[in-house]
């Protein structure tokens, strides 16, 4: 099963790690577990290629596990943005947990 949580601080979103893997299919050919990966990575290039921070969101990558974690400092439009982007990503993972209650569970920690 595939774990996305959501860390909260203040009312905002601070980070969000993903760990383990889907079982949906074997490696490989599991398309859930594709999705989560390439809406992660749309996730991390949105803020760091496109936003262009000037402190780039800490990526993480261990075996089955990837956590990314916002500057502590972002403030305006760049925290908007971030925000927008990371609660978009929850939304996402929340409908994929909806059609595959068995495979990945969404959690605000």
């Amino acid at each position: 099963m595939t774990t996305a949580s959501f860390t909260l601080e203040d009312g905002r979103m601070v980070s969000f790690q993903v760990k383990g893997h889907s079982g949906l299919a074997e490696a490989g050919e599991d398309v859930l577990c594709a999705a989560i990966t390439s809406a992660v990575r749309l996730t991390e290039c949105a803020i760091n290629d496109v936003l262009g921070l000037e402190a780039p969101v800490k990526v993480k990558e261990q075996d089955a596990s990837i956590t990314i974690k916002l500057p502590r400092k972002l403030e305006g439009e760049a925290d908007a943005v971030c925000q927008t982007l990371l609660a978009a990503l929850m939304v996402y993972f929340v409908q994929l947990q909806e059609e595959y209650p068995q495979h990945i569970i969404v959690m605000e920690v």
